[in-house]
Formats: structure tokens, sequence, C-alpha cells
């Protein structure tokens, strides 16, 4: 186990609530169905915070996608990990740990989630830690690293995906509650580090929100459902201002706008 070596990383608030993260999940099984039938290590609940509640409803919830699924809470803070050890159970357990996980011998790891963790430190920071949490990743691993609101109605993620040896950052997902009501530009104060200082007026980040919220003052003119209006403007996104994203209708419908590896970048003049 790892724990002996010193711990990369910093206690978070801890701050979480129940269903906060259900999107992610929701992701992985829309997006990645097979990852999460046949994951060959462990999935990572990194930061869960002073409960342990997203830890335990990824686990019911991917359970039924895998009934072998293991995830692993890790939290740096000591009284965070003795907290949540009445809740670990079949394919359910919690370690002390940073951004270098504390694996058992032979271990490797499928999937990291790491939310409300890195947005505190500087972007320095953020490629050593995903350095760090890269390397016991299986081919095709997966690290979902971003932020959202305190009731994860808007909730923004870097999706990065270990090929060959390297971590390459491969979208960039926006995810709103669809019937909570939204506007696009309040992602804005909920971007992942790398981008959050970055929305500078008239830059690129500042012209896709105004592109986005153009297309999605259009599409509901033309359409009720928010489903039909997320879909649409995503569409419009793509067609009419020239953005990259994952246009699959089971990720559209359920509120995911899975931005190219390019983004803020259009691929051609907007």
């Amino acid at each position: 186990m790892t724990g002996s070596r010193r711990l990369l990383g910093q206690a978070t608030r801890g701050k979480t609530a129940p269903n906060r993260l259900r999107k992610t999940d929701t992701f992985l099984a829309v997006a990645y169905p097979e990852l999460v039938r046949h994951m060959p290590g462990l999935y990572v609940d990194l930061g869960y915070g002073f409960f342990p509640i997203t830890s335990v409803e990824t686990r019911l919830r991917l359970g039924r996608l895998n009934p072998a699924l293991q995830v692993l809470g890790v939290e740096i803070d000591p009284e965070r990990v003795a907290g949540a050890a009445p809740f670990a159970s079949e394919g359910l357990s919690f370690r002390l740990g940073g951004f270098n996980l504390p694996l058992l011998a032979g271990e490797q790891v499928s999937v990291v989630r790491a939310f409300n963790v890195l947005r505190q430190y500087t972007e320095a920071a953020v490629a050593e830690a995903l350095t760090a949490l890269a390397a016991p990743l299986t081919p095709g691993g997966l690290i979902l690293e971003g932020t959202s609101d305190p009731l994860g109605r808007l909730l923004t993620f870097n999706l990065y995906q270990k090929q060959g040896a390297e971590l390459t950052r491969t979208a960039l997902v926006l995810a709103p509650s669809l019937h909570a009501g939204f506007l696009p530009r309040q992602f804005q104060a909920v971007l992942p580090k790398n981008f959050i200082h970055h929305a500078e007026p008239g830059g690129p980040i500042d012209g896709f929100f105004g592109a986005w919220h153009a297309a999605w003052q259009r599409a509901r003119a033309e359409a009720a459902d928010p489903r039909q209006v997320f879909a649409r403007a995503a569409r419009r996104l793509a067609e009419h201002y020239g953005y990259t994203l994952d246009q699959r209708p089971a990720l559209l419908r359920r509120g995911f706008l899975a931005l190219g590896a390019n983004w803020p970048e259009t691929q051609r003049p907007g």
C-alpha cells in the first residue's frame, strides 16, 4: 500500500449533498457502458468529504450495471476516513490517501472522480496531481476532474483518458439539471481550474457562452420540452457555430454537452 509515503494534496472543505454527483454516474453509464460493465480496476472517488454519500451512491448506481464493481473512497483527512468506515460494504471501501492513491499490491484503477478538489490548487499543481492519478490507470482508464454547484444542478468536468502512456484530455462536459432551469452563462462560475481564470470578455470562452446563449434562446422559441431545447441548442452549436461536440442522442437528451478537446476553439470561424 502507498500509504507509507507522503500524501500528496490537502483536505478540501468537505461539504457535499445527496445526488450532487449523480450526473457523473449517469454520464459513465451512458457514454461508457462497456467500461462500467467490465471495469478491470477500481473506481476511485477522490475527496468524498465529511460524509461519504457520493461514494455510496456511485456504488449503488453503477453496481446495477456491474455487480462486481469495486468503489474506493479516498480522503486525505483521517477523521473523514474513520467516519466513512461504517458505510463500507461489499464492493465499497475507504482509505486514507492523496493524489498518490493508496493502492494495495497489484491493484489498478479504471476511473478516478476528483470533484470539487482541484479548484483550490494552482494550475501547475493540478498538472502534478493529474500525473500522479494517471500512473495506476488501466489502458483506456478515465479521470473525471471537475466541479459543481452545491446541489449538483450545474456540473462541469474535464474528461481525461489514458491512451498508451499518456493522459489525454478528450472533452469538457457541461451538465445542467434540465428541469431546474438554467442560463448557459451560469456555467462560467463552475468551470474547472484550467478554464475558470481564462474567461475574459471577448476571449474564446466568453465567445462560446455567447454562442450557446444565442443557440439556447433560439431553441427555446422552437420547442418547450427542456430536453428538446437542450438538444436543439447543442446541435446548433455544432452546425452553425462550428463547435466540436458529442451529438449522441442518449447524451443530449440527458443534458450532457460533451465538447471536444479543442474547446473553446471552433472547427471553423464562427
